[in-house]
């Protein structure tokens, strides 16, 4: 998968819950390595057995896993699960198929989407003549966003409904 970022014109929600759990997998994945190695040397040091020798390199294991773990939530990555999560609790009420795949529109863009999407509904005659082409893209656009909810994703403004 892909990093999602806030330099797209377009963005599709079922993208950013994809990501979301992608990135939580990783993080996941590395918090249950530490468990794993911390519930192996909690049994060992609980256990008959003296085991020094096993007891050091279980200890370096969770030294590791903690460090692992303690890096990704220092990285980019983590970053942008956070990002990512507070864009989707922003914006998750107020979009009812956000689950299952939402156009998000950048707000410099949704001048443009507007007027694609009048053409994509037929709402343009091409052959039309003055008055019909003088369309004020920037009010039309303006009037369509009184249907969106906007959010913040990294400082950028996105649309969707």
């Amino acid at each position: 998968m892909t990093e999602i970022d806030n330099s797209k014109d377009i963005l599709n929600s079922r993208d950013i819950e994809d990501r979301i759990e992608e990135l939580e997998a990783e993080r996941g994945a590395l918090a249950d390595d530490l468990d794993e190695a911390e519930e192996a040397l909690r049994y060992l040091i609980n256990s008959d057995e003296d085991n020094a020798q096993e007891e050091a390199a279980l200890a370096g294991a969770v030294s590791t896993a903690r460090n692992a773990l303690t890096a990704w939530d220092a990285s980019d990555e983590a970053d942008e699960l956070k990002a990512l999560k507070a864009f989707r609790d922003e914006l998750e009420p107020y979009v009812p198929d956000w689950h299952h795949g939402e156009t998000l529109i950048r707000d410099s863009y949704f001048r443009d989407y507007a007027e694609e999407l009048a053409d994509d509904i037929g709402a343009i005659d091409h052959n039309a003549k003055w008055p019909v082409n003088c369309i004020d893209w920037n009010k039309a656009a303006r009037e369509l966003q009184m249907d969106y909810t906007s959010a913040e994703f990294n400082g950028v403004t996105y649309w969707a409904r």
